[in-house]
């Protein structure tokens, strides 16, 4: 027993350090790096259902309303994120290349580029967010629409506060440090979820204690994140007076990453923005279904959405070092990875879909219809989801910004947007037809990404010195 155990263990490590190792990284700090991201990712969806599930006690409508607002607040929240991610990138690079002081200047200059984005998006929407919601959701019914002007007004005053957050974990992610983000997450999400408790399951109060709680949980994140960064961390060194000197060499390089990043995530999301119209026509009841169904579907991705922001850092800091062979490796073993998570999710997941449909107290006629978009997800996301989204993450991590977002930006709007509104609306397939041309978007993005990815292109960007 003894000597078998042994073996299997020589076996394991052997598998590791093949696909998991290298010059830059060995496999235990490949998974230092991967864990503290997973177990975040869990939380953050796990807290997403809590949250779905108990605004869904308020009814119908508050579920639709913020099913809405939501997919307005991915499409702004992540054109700040997206610059944030420009600073990952060039951090994970300038780490791989040793230079020090390059990593705390690159994380200052991040840390203020997407603290003003996000102030003035937060000032734009505020003024703006009647004629936003009216050409978006005007088709939305009376009650659906009131709680989502509520709502989007209380999420814009949060962009400042989580903009911040998500720069420094952003910036400690580019230095795979993972677990202090992890922290700070557990800390601004168990906030978030036992004020939801408090406000809106005991106190009842709806879409109002809804807001309350991200505006409350996200200062206590934005406040802890600072505290870490300036009083803890001594990698990355923030200093006020630095991070209030504009150095353009520096913002520049971040620029080069995080514009063409925003601008696909502008239109990206703006597509589902779009699509979400299209649901809206449908009525509130496929509204609902279509919340809920992310929601549960959200579960399937935790370990593929943690191994996709675990390769911006990876393969940049191969990167950083000129490894490229590194790169490409890793990149490869991350996709099978993923794709093997996603097949023991369909496993455990789909099994439990009685047990978890529970949660979200939804009208019976509509219990079915989820159903069917789940085990559309379980087939589609082992086969397209992660060349779809993991790849791209790697030909970024690589400087290759532009071809990614161009890439993205022609499948969503042809594919997703229009074959979308042709299935759901004209042939009168509903929410299955829109959901069906999500998959096959991710397919064709899918396809494009791996022919670059086969090529030399992608890496002959030259981002540092």
């Amino acid at each position: 027993m003894n000597k078998t155990h042994v073996q299997v263990r020589h076996k394991t490590v052997f598998f590791l350090e093949k696909y998991f190792s290298g010059e830059t990284i060995g496999y235990k700090e490949f998974f230092a790096i991967i864990l503290p991201i997973f177990v975040d990712q869990s939380f953050l969806v796990i807290m997403s259902l809590l949250n779905t599930a108990m605004i869904s006690s308020a009814g119908v409508a508050a579920v639709s309303a913020v099913s809405m607002v939501d997919s307005l607040n991915i499409f702004l929240i992540n054109v700040f994120i997206a610059v944030a991610t420009g600073g990952t990138v060039i951090v994970a690079q300038y780490k791989g290349s040793g230079n020090r002081t390059m990593v705390s200047k690159t994380a200052n200059q991040a840390i203020s580029a997407v603290t003003v984005i996000s102030i003035l998006l937060c000032a734009l929407i505020i003024c703006l967010h009647l004629p936003t919601l009216n050409l978006l959701f005007g088709h939305a019914e009376s009650d659906v629409f009131h709680n989502a002007k509520i709502y989007l007004i209380g999420s814009c005053l949060s962009y400042p506060f989580i903009a911040v957050f998500e720069a420094v974990c952003g910036a400690l992610r580019g230095v795979g440090e993972t677990k202090p983000c992890l922290f700070l997450s557990l800390l601004m999400n168990l906030t978030n979820t036992i004020l939801n408790v408090l406000l809106i399951t005991v106190l009842h109060m709806g879409i109002i204690g809804l807001v309350i709680s991200v505006l409350l949980a996200r200062f206590l994140g934005m406040v802890a994140s600072l505290i870490y960064i300036i009083k803890i961390n001594e990698t990355l060194r923030l200093r006020i007076r630095s991070a209030l000197k504009i150095e353009w060499s520096i913002l520049k390089k971040i620029l080069y990453i995080g514009i063409p990043f925003a601008a696909e995530q502008m239109f990206f999301n703006g597509g589902k923005l779009l699509t979400q119209t299209f649901i809206v026509q449908l009525g509130t009841l496929s509204i609902t279904v279509y919340a809920i169904t992310n929601s549960l579907a959200w579960v399937f991705q935790i370990g593929p959405n943690a191994l996709g922001i675990a390769t911006v850092t990876i393969v940049g800091q191969c990167i950083g070092r000129k490894n490229i062979g590194e790169a490409k490796k890793f990149v490869k073993a991350i996709l099978g990875l993923a794709t093997a998570v996603f097949i023991a999710a369909d496993a455990l997941i789909i099994p439990l879909y009685p047990l978890l449909i529970k949660m979200f107290h939804p009208p019976h006629a509509i219990i079915p219809t989820i159903f069917t978009l789940l085990v559309i997800s379980a087939v589609a996301q082992p086969l397209f989801w992660s060349i779809s989204f993991i790849l791209p993450s790697a030909l970024r991590a690589a400087g290759d910004s532009t071809f990614t977002s161009v890439t993205s930006l022609l499948s969503m709007w042809l594919l997703r947007v229009v074959l979308g509104y042709i299935l759901g609306i004209t042939l009168k397939y509903g929410i299955t037809g829109v959901w069906l041309a999500m998959c096959i978007e991710w397919s064709v993005r899918g396809v494009v990404f791996i022919w670059r990815f086969r090529g030399k292109k992608w890496y002959a960007h030259k981002l540092i010195d």
